[in-house]
């Protein structure tokens, strides 16, 4: 909130307040005592097995077996995705429709050729392109193309070319989802979860967690592809988007700099990077390939064990357990710990080997001993499930709390599993829907963050608020933040659709405020503080002071200064708080405890309020008082007689005019006296008695 405005004393608040922390705050997995459930340990492996977690679970499936397909491409685990748009050269795309339900290749067409063309229209602002795409892809909907509604859901609960209708929206994404299209069933997860509904967010969570799962690594945790926050409060974040700038970035330039001269470390992170697609370099499986086995000559070792994953995989390559075997055993005699993970897989489910679980154990433990988070989570699926050892749910779950707290993702999917199904930890779906959705975010559909970027670099801000506004329908916080921000700074240049063509104010203000409200939802404070803004001054909403304190209290929660200093002044007004000068006092203080920064601030308003309650009829307080209604006035003077532009010119003329009068008058002073007169020094001793000989 931006009080400060409201008072020519307190503007010089906002000076001080802006720089805090302005960004959500990262998941932290906190588990109690009172989570534990005193479950007895198995003490046979001949015990019943538990139908919720089956043997031949799905974790321990993640390369599949001698009879599968090659390893899954992210198009099959995201079916509907637009990835053949923004990558078609990607080696993941599918050349060939998805078998969905439908037998229709014209409705496959019609939905592709629909959302190429909604795409260009994102970026061209043209209405009437938009019209034919939308109408390609209702063709396409009405043929029953499961991935075609999952679009039309997009677009009624936005209010893209059609009103705005979450009713509607709902029942698109439900028969999208019962067709396989996973981006509806995690519109349709956030959508339970917001109202509660964890019972019924929970099932679809899982699902989507699970398949976010089977495209993780093995041997280690893959690399966190986190959204990237374009912003930083009101301004644009450009510290990290100089890091994505991919090879035009100067670091990435002078890495591969390094790695043409033969470092053998740069080598492997250039690869790393365009087989994952980070940093804003497209994915390029065959540079990455090429990369890591220059790398691998000069014996480096985490390409060693990526190589040993790829090969086991068969992802872009040929299937070959043995090549897979040699490449992970000699990165771990390189004490390349997390190589352990993959070599004991292999003897787990006896690829390229002869199964072996004790030896599979060995490897196991060798990674957990070394502090591999890896290591730890296998060790817990084997005791979970009472694989070549006794079935102990508790021993399990302490292994999936030490991965868990080192990050590992697939221990938050088990933990999940617990708390869904009541086993080993007391049933918690609130918690489990939690952790469910933090992993499902990480499934292949999150490549919407990296192509929204992609767009924003290259300047093309309406396709990347375009997809923004997609992955914030998903329920990704920065997605919300990065739409909302797109559309308070960009305006008509975000190139907003509304019911029928470009987005009016209202629409804009309108939109841009839900998306905000549903990233302060997800702890994201400065959204709350935005929201409070729009309550306080009535900015896209009636103006409610109320609910302007809600959405501070809210930001004020997570340790934010400048909700505190709000609420103080909403105190010290009496604005939708009860009047109270202590209660003022005590948040103006906590804001100064929280960011020594506010101490100016702080100190004006408490002047403030060392005034108001010590004169409270007093001239200083009416004066104060009567500022907000003066501070307007003055500023719109200021913009429409002093800013204009003729005025301007006449005023600097006459300041200049000023300044060389004051300046000859200042060199006239200081003449040297002229020619004939007398100078006479000022002496201090002049009139002294004159000194005796």
């Amino acid at each position: 909130m931006r009080i400060a405005t409201k008072n020519l004393i307190l503007s010089l608040l906002i000076l001080s307040l802006y720089p805090l922390s302005l960004t959500a705050r990262p998941f932290v997995f906190i588990l109690s005592q009172d989570d534990l459930k005193d479950a007895t340990s198995s003490t046979s492996d001949d015990s019943p097995p538990d139908p919720t977690t089956p043997h031949d679970s799905s974790e321990w499936d993640e390369f599949g077996s001698e009879s599968d397909s090659p390893h899954k491409s992210e198009d099959e685990l995201d079916p509907g995705s637009w990835r053949p748009i923004f990558e078609p050269d990607s080696s993941s795309s599918s050349s060939s429709a998805p078998p969905d339900p439908v037998p229709a290749s014209e409705s496959y067409s019609l939905y592709f050729s629909g959302v190429s063309n909604m795409v260009s229209a994102a970026s061209s602002g043209d209405a009437r392109v938009m019209e034919e795409a939308v109408a390609e892809i209702e063709a396409a909907s009405n043929e029953g193309y499961a991935h075609a509604r999952s679009v039309l859901g997009f677009l009624s609960g936005m209010g893209m070319m059609r009103e705005r209708n979450k009713a509607k929206a709902f029942l698109f994404h439900h028969f999208a989802a019962a067709g396989g299209n996973m981006q509806s069933k995690m519109a349709l997860a956030y959508t339970y979860s917001r109202q509660d509904m964890h019972d019924k967010a929970v099932k679809l969570y899982a699902e989507l967690a699970e398949v976010a799962v089977n495209s993780f690594l093995i041997s280690k945790d893959s690399p966190v592809i986190e959204p990237v926050r374009i912003h930083s409060g009101a301004e644009e974040n450009k510290e990290a988007l100089r890091k994505s700038r991919g090879e035009d970035d100067e670091d990435f330039q002078i890495l591969e700099y390094q790695a043409l001269k033969g470092n053998a470390g740069a080598m492997y992170k250039i690869g790393l990077f365009y087989y994952f697609g980070l940093r804003g370099l497209r994915r390029d499986h065959a540079k990455a390939m090429s990369w890591f086995l220059k790398a691998v000559e000069k014996g480096e070792p985490r390409s060693m064990e990526l190589l040993g994953e790829i090969y086991a995989r068969g992802a872009g390559v040929e299937r070959n357990y043995t090549k897979a075997l040699e490449c992970l055993t000699l990165a771990a005699k390189q004490q390349l710990f997390s190589a352990f993970n993959g070599m004991g897989y292999l003897y787990v489910k006896g690829f390229g080997v002869d199964k072996n679980y004790t030896k599979a154990k060995e490897y196991f433990e060798k990674a957990a001993n070394n502090d591999d988070a890896g290591g730890h989570y296998n060790l817990g699926v084997m005791h979970l499930k009472g694989i070549g050892v006794k079935k102990d749910v508790k021993i399990a779950c302490k292994y999936f709390i030490l991965a868990a707290n080192a990050g590992q993702p697939k221990a938050f999917y088990q933990l999940a599993k617990m708390f869904h199904t009541g086993v080993g930890l007391k049933k918690n779906l609130p918690m489990a829907t939690a952790l469910y959705k933090l992993v499902a975010e990480r499934g292949p559909w999150s490549s919407l963050s990296r192509w929204a970027l992609e767009s924003y670099l290259k300047g093309d801000v309406g396709k990347a608020f375009f997809l923004y506004s997609r992955m914030a329908e998903l329920g990704y916080e920065v997605a919300q933040s990065n739409a909302a921000w797109i559309l308070d700074k960009y305006g008509e240049r975000s190139m907003c659709m509304g019911e029928s063509e470009f987005c009016t104010d209202a629409e804009r203000h309108q939109r841009a405020h839900s998306l905000w409200w549903q990233a302060s939802e997800q702890g994201n404070e400065h959204a709350a503080l935005l929201i409070g803004d729009a309550y306080y001054y009535g900015r896209g909403t009636e103006r409610d002071y109320h609910r302007a304190a809600e959405a501070y209290m809210h930001a004020k929660s997570q340790s934010n200064a400048q909700a505190m200093f709000n609420l103080g002044y909403m105190h010290e007004h009496g604005q939708g708080l009860p009047f109270d000068l202590h209660l003022a006092k005590r948040y103006y203080d906590q804001a100064l405890e929280i960011d020594p920064a506010a101490k100016l601030p702080v100190t004006l308003a408490l002047t403030s309020l060392w005034i108001r309650k010590n004169h409270a009829d007093g001239f200083l307080v009416h004066l104060i008082d009567s500022l907000p209604e003066l501070y307007p006035k003055v500023e719109v003077w200021v913009e429409d007689v002093l800013f204009e532009e003729g005025n301007a010119t006449i005023l600097t003329l006459f300041a200049c005019l000023l300044t060389v009068l004051y300046l000859r008058e200042r060199n006239r002073r200081h003449a040297v006296p002229a020619a004939g007169e007398v100078a006479v020094p000022h002496n201090p001793i002049e009139h002294a008695a004159p000194v005796p000989n």
